[in-house]
């Protein structure tokens, strides 16, 4: 029996080896940069109070690529981002805004990527939320993968941190020359003028007390480039020159007389001006993600709309918009199609606020307009069996002819805005500046055309046909034509020159405040 378990004790001793080599062996330790990401509020709880979901994911797709190595300690790159974030400045960004820890190890490095990630984010896409300050409505929205495009400038760019902010940059011609054109203005000393007083309109040839102040106004910004002679507060030919510079350079009508709109212009603070610069930078990178390079585009406070092929300007005319008490939507969508010789029904706001008044003092009112009334099934009723201080739910229709206030034509894209482009009789408001005159809707000068830009040579022809029939017609493109209404109030050309549209809907004030409040 001793020999038999003494047999068993030899052949367990013989196994112990092999038994202790079969033993799990022990997990390497994490990577210690990937462990603080997955723990970031215990690992860097600093860093963790200012990083969301999207961006903890963003930070761990971008190490994940670096194989969870820290990046910054790689010799030239944190100087390299040093030297570029100054440059958001030119951007209408605040560089003090990503600021740059003075430590090191893993957290550190974790936060100047969060920077870096951050900086190229504002670039790209804007710094605010375009949805809840100036949201534009799509027909097709086709989301885009931000992080994927954040990520596909971000990893080669450690290679080249300044080449890296430049393609975050839109490349948008409106954007490239602003920035260019804000660039050199927030570098210069802030100009100065004193507001002028209010008073009755002013004309070339009229004496007003005003005068000289004006001239004081126009030689301060340019428009004059010496100190004129006033005689008798006399409102001279060379001043209203120099007024009608100014109105043209501010979307306005370069008549030369100060009324209310010009005065209003003008007394805009220079701090205002620059900041209105840098406010359009913000809009133009939304403006960026929803452009297409062969489209229609509407800027709607300055009242023009210009046709792009291939990315270039190729036609542009003036249009008439949205009253602010009925402002033009903004929106993305697609032409389809053309009404010719349309109908007008009129919209229920327009019939209840503008129309109905009229009738119930004079019902002579609907044959002078040529108005006929139907009932909600669209049957036509006498007019005579409306209770007009309690029509219900009636329409009215006013037919094809040339006191349609669609005149011949409309251009018609899908939104639930019940808004397109269209032809106008009321052709003298375009020589007006600015041009809000319409319910919504936008009317457009020579929109014929613009027709001849959206048709092909045959469709052009189809519709010249049905247009000379005088009868009501709907037209589909054969080739749909994006458009996006949108919005700016300040440009810049090539050569630097700014101009300026009136703020109609006042919304810069909101936007000069939001990014403001982010710096």
């Amino acid at each position: 029996m001793i020999k038999k378990h003494a047999c068993y004790f030899s052949i367990a001793l013989m196994a112990a080896p092999l038994v202790a080599m079969a033993q799990p062996l022990p997990i390497e330790a994490a990577n210690p940069l990937q462990l603080a990401l997955t723990q970031l509020p215990q690992a860097c709880p600093s860093l963790a109070a200012h990083v969301d979901a999207p961006t903890q994911q963003l930070l761990q797709a971008f190490y994940q690529a670096q194989n969870y190595q820290q990046i910054w300690s790689v010799d030239g790159r944190l100087m390299a981002l040093q030297s570029a974030l100054p440059t958001l400045a030119d951007d209408g960004l605040d560089p003090r805004h990503y600021p740059l820890p003075k430590d090191n190890g893993v957290c550190a490095d974790l936060e100047i990527s969060q920077r870096y990630l951050q900086a190229l984010q504002d670039l790209h896409f804007g710094r605010l939320d375009q949805s809840r300050l100036e949201p534009v409505w799509h027909a097709n929205e086709v989301p885009h993968d931000r992080q994927a495009e954040i990520l596909a400038i971000a990893e080669p760019g450690l290679h080249n941190v300044a080449q890296a902010f430049e393609r975050a940059r839109p490349d948008l011609e409106h954007y490239k020359n602003l920035r260019r054109a804000y660039a050199q203005q927030r570098r210069l000393p802030l100009a100065h003028w004193q507001p002028l007083p209010s008073g009755p309109l002013l004309r070339p040839g009229m004496q007003d007390v005003r005068v000289p102040a004006l001239a004081q106004r126009l030689l301060s910004e340019g428009y004059l480039n010496h100190q004129p002679i006033v005689r008798a507060n006399t409102y001279t030919d060379e001043l209203a020159a120099a007024v009608k510079s100014f109105q043209l350079s501010h979307s306005l009508q370069a008549d030369g007389v100060i009324g209310e709109g010009t005065l209003k212009e003008m007394n805009v603070s220079p701090s205002i001006r620059r900041e209105q610069m840098r406010i359009n930078l913000e809009r133009f990178r939304w403006i960026a993600q929803d452009f297409e390079p062969t489209s229609l585009l509407v800027n709607v406070p300055a009242a023009h709309l210009t046709v792009y092929q291939d990315g270039v300007p190729v036609w542009q005319t003036r249009t008439q918009v949205g009253r602010a008490d009925r402002q033009t939507p903004l929106l993305k969508s697609r032409v389809t199609r053309l009404t010719l010789n349309p109908t007008w029904t009129i919209p229920p706001t327009i019939f209840r606020e503008d129309k109905l008044p009229q009738i119930r003092r004079d019902q002579s009112f609907l044959s002078r307009h040529d108005l006929q009334v139907l009932d909600s099934s669209g049957q036509p009723i006498a007019a005579h069996n409306v209770d007009w201080d309690r029509p219900g739910n009636i329409l009215l229709r006013q037919g094809a002819g040339p006191r349609n206030p669609l005149g011949k034509i409309v251009i018609r894209f899908p939104n639930p805005f019940a808004v397109y482009l269209h032809d106008t009789p009321s052709q003298a408001l375009f020589s007006k500046g600015p041009r809000a005159f319409s319910s919504g809707c936008v009317r457009v000068e020579s929109v014929f055309e613009l027709r001849d830009w959206l048709v092909s040579p045959a469709e052009k022809i189809r519709t010249e046909q049905l247009l000379n029939t005088g009868l009501t017609h709907e037209f589909r493109l054969g080739t749909p034509v994006p458009i996006l209404m949108t919005y700016w109030t300040a440009q810049a050309d090539e050569d630097g020159k700014v101009v300026f549209a009136p703020d109609i809907y006042d919304r810069d004030r909101a936007l000069i405040a939001a990014l403001t409040s982010t710096r």
